[in-house]
């Protein structure tokens, strides 16, 4: 079934990737006619973007990249920003 929500009703959301990273909270919905064309994320302490970003705010996910909203939003991890850190990862 599918669960309705109200935007509002994300804000503050811990956003996941889909590899299980905590990347920010929602900070705010950017709407486009009726439908979500992406989401604001803010940079927050110990988040992956605060490491990534250092001192910008946040960025802007585009909602394609959004895989689940429910108490948590999972995203997928194509919308992490490339850096110089080591996340890890040692797929090239």
């Amino acid at each position: 079934m599918l669960k309705m929500k109200k935007i509002s009703e994300t804000y503050d959301s811990r956003v996941f990737t889909d590899s299980g990273d905590y990347f920010g909270d929602v900070e705010d919905a950017i709407v486009q006619g009726n439908k979500v064309s992406g989401w604001k994320i803010k940079s927050t302490k110990n988040s992956f973007l605060s490491k990534v970003l250092g001192s910008a705010k946040g960025v802007i996910v585009p909602h394609q990249l959004v895989k689940a909203v429910g108490d948590i939003i999972i995203i997928s991890r194509s919308a992490v920003p490339s850096s110089g850190i080591d996340d890890g990862d040692d797929t090239e």
